[in-house]
């Protein structure tokens, strides 16, 4: 049986001094070595109840709150990439951030109506590179529950092909993409 006595990690789940200080360790270093991204809720207009998609989706929030990219080498994905009907930017990054500092900062709000998660769809603007991304995937359970407790979320995201979203956040360098 994998037990440690020092650190109680299996059933029954953990000491919470212990979970306390891993995610303090974890919002730290996130905040170290992490940038300041926005999170963009998307708030749907019309949506087609048929293929469940919305062509005209809003963004009127934006949410500052560091992120850690975990490619440090830059974007991934297959790059630039030349089509019959021009270029595509396939670039991707995945983002990680802290599930506690996702709910102080964005959850908690109370001017939009959100999920107690990042949803797949929303937005993340990223000003190092004034770059858009949508996120296209949210994993929930990667690290698997460290000390018993799940400490962040990872987004896996790729740049945001613009089709006639409208950004109204109050802030200037993110509402200029339209």
């Amino acid at each position: 049986m994998a037990t440690n006595h020092y650190f109680q990690s299996g059933i029954p789940g953990g000491r919470s001094s212990e979970q306390l200080l891993v995610e303090d360790l974890i919002i730290e270093c996130l905040k170290i070595y992490g940038f300041d991204v926005y999170y963009m809720p998307r708030q749907s207009v019309a949506q087609d109840e048929i293929f469940k998609e919305d062509p005209l989706n809003n963004f009127q929030f934006a949410y500052p709150v560091e992120m850690y990219m975990t490619d440090v080498n830059g974007f991934g994905g297959e790059g630039d990439l030349l089509t019959k009907f021009g270029v595509e930017l396939r670039d991707t990054a995945t983002f990680i951030v802290s599930r506690r500092r996702w709910d102080e900062e964005i959850a908690r709000d109370g001017q939009v109506q959100l999920t107690d998660r990042p949803a797949e769809g929303d937005v993340l603007y990223f000003p190092l590179t004034q770059s858009y991304f949508e996120v296209r995937r949210v994993e929930l359970y990667d690290p698997f529950f460290q000390l018993g407790k799940l400490y962040v979320y990872v987004l896996e995201c790729e740049l945001l092909q613009y089709s006639s979203e409208d950004f109204e956040t109050g802030i200037n360098e993110i509402d200029d993409i339209a």
